[in-house]
């Protein structure tokens, strides 16, 4: 079986070998001239081959870490922790039930309300200077209703161990669990802490297969994608609480006594009306009278009831105006944050990486993983993407449509079979009263 960092390795060489090829045929394309009196314009092509080559060099890329699980070699590359001993769940390579290629497997929690906690080693890889892409696909076919599916970066670690206080880099990935939790998690370690993203991301919840990509930039941006579309991005400074803010609101500053922040005062022209307290809340119903079988010696004085006056409008109240005093909302003014630390390198989250792994708790199993690919050119994965995974999402969406339709037929049928029989039973039953009522006419 072969290893990850030697599909890595290969990986990476291939990449090289086609830019060298590129590059010499470039240089061969400057061709030779044996006589040219415009030097310059012989100096310009070779320049610009020399250019070329440099960004065909660049563009190659680097991938840090690629796992497909196409072998059965898989279980020699990844180590299952026993870090929550019984209660962590198995691991089966499987397509699933149903799929683009049966022979495109990759690996499935197997039992509910378990912890999943598996990893593989990476070779050591630091993300300074460099874009950082994290790509993999989740599928959770058996409808999740709650439940982690999100990867981890992080430095070397006992794997045997490896679980849930194991430190990380990077945590990414879909979080589903019941109506309350549907999100993508973006988590950073730095200076120690985690740091959660404070935007919001949410995820894909059906049964097919779904493409997950985190792309991290050295301009200190980032952007995430689902089945490679944007779906957000922004800056690292602003979308986490890593970096105390340029500015804060004064907490020394206090409100001017004299600021006014009522936008409306009472109108000192408007006056109450005379006689206006004087206007009783309710009065004798004018449309009453006493009932003709009212008896004042048995049943007392007869009374009016009382009723709501229309007259009356309530406390009186000066009608309002404009202020020609307001001055707004006030505001403390900003100063300067002593507690603000710039950091050009916030990017730079992945200092010594030493595993890629999950670390999950699920209370129904069934997710399937796979397609984990760690480099650094955004290109290369949307194309590793494009080739290998979306040919696969439309065939599984395929085979997923008829599988669907041929359920709700069987449905059907089962109902209405089910409806046939009931009406059976009832012919039985009437069949069975006319035998009794013949059994009494007998007698």
């Amino acid at each position: 079986a072969r290893s990850s960092s030697r599909r890595t390795s290969m990986a990476r060489w291939n990449k090289l070998l086609a830019a060298v090829a590129a590059c010499a045929l470039l240089v061969a394309a400057s061709g030779e001239v044996f006589f040219e009196e415009n030097f310059m314009a012989r100096w310009n092509k070779l320049l610009a081959a020399v250019a070329a080559c440099a960004l065909l060099v660049a563009a190659s890329g680097e991938v840090f870490f690629e796992e497909n699980f196409d072998d059965k070699g898989w279980e020699d590359r990844w180590v299952k922790s026993t870090f929550k001993s019984s209660d962590e769940g198995p691991w089966e390579w499987t397509a699933g039930k149903f799929y683009g290629n049966p022979e495109n497997k990759g690996i499935q929690t197997k039992t509910d309300y378990r912890w999943y906690d598996i990893s593989a080693k990476t070779p050591t890889f630091d993300n300074k200077g460099k874009t950082l892409v994290v790509q993999y696909t989740v599928k959770h076919e058996q409808t999740l209703d709650c439940g982690g599916g999100y990867i981890k970066l992080a430095p070397e670690v006992d794997q045997s161990k490896w679980g849930g206080d194991s430190d990380y880099y990077i945590m990414f990935g879909p979080d589903i669990c019941g109506y309350s939790t549907k999100k993508v998690h973006v988590i950073f370690t730095y200076k120690g802490k985690n740091h959660l993203i404070k935007r919001e991301i949410k995820p894909e919840t059906d049964e097919k297969t779904h493409i997950y990509t985190l792309i991290v930039k050295p301009d200190n941006t980032y952007e995430v994608q689902i089945d490679l579309k944007k779906v957000q991005s922004g800056s690292l400074y602003e979308d986490w609480d890593m970096i105390e803010p340029k500015t804060i609101k004064d907490p020394d500053a206090k409100k001017p006594e004299d600021w006014d922040e009522d936008p409306e005062i009472d109108d000192p022209e408007d006056k109450k009306p005379d006689g206006y307290d004087d206007i009783p809340k309710q009065i004798v119903d004018p449309e009453a009278s006493k009932p003709d079988d009212w008896d004042d010696d048995s049943d007392g004085e007869w009374e009016a009831p009382m009723v709501p006056n229309p007259e009356y409008k309530g406390a009186w109240k000066a009608k309002r105006i404009a202020n020609p005093a307001y001055k707004g909302k006030w505001v403390a003014p900003d100063i300067a944050n002593p507690k603000f630390e710039d950091d050009a390198e916030l990017y730079n989250f992945v200092k010594k990486n030493g595993v890629v792994g999950f670390e999950l708790w699920q209370v129904k199993a069934g997710t399937i993983f796979d397609n984990i690919l760690v480099c650094d050119d955004p290109e290369y994965a949307k194309a590793q993407a494009e080739k290998i995974i979306v040919p696969f999402q439309k065939k599984e969406a395929e085979m997923k449509e008829i599988a669907d339709k041929k359920k709700e037929e069987e449905d059907k049928a089962a109902a209405a079979s089910a409806g046939a029989g009931a009406g059976d039973d009832d012919d039985d039953e009437d069949s069975d009263e006319e035998d009794d009522d013949k059994k009494k006419t007998e007698l």
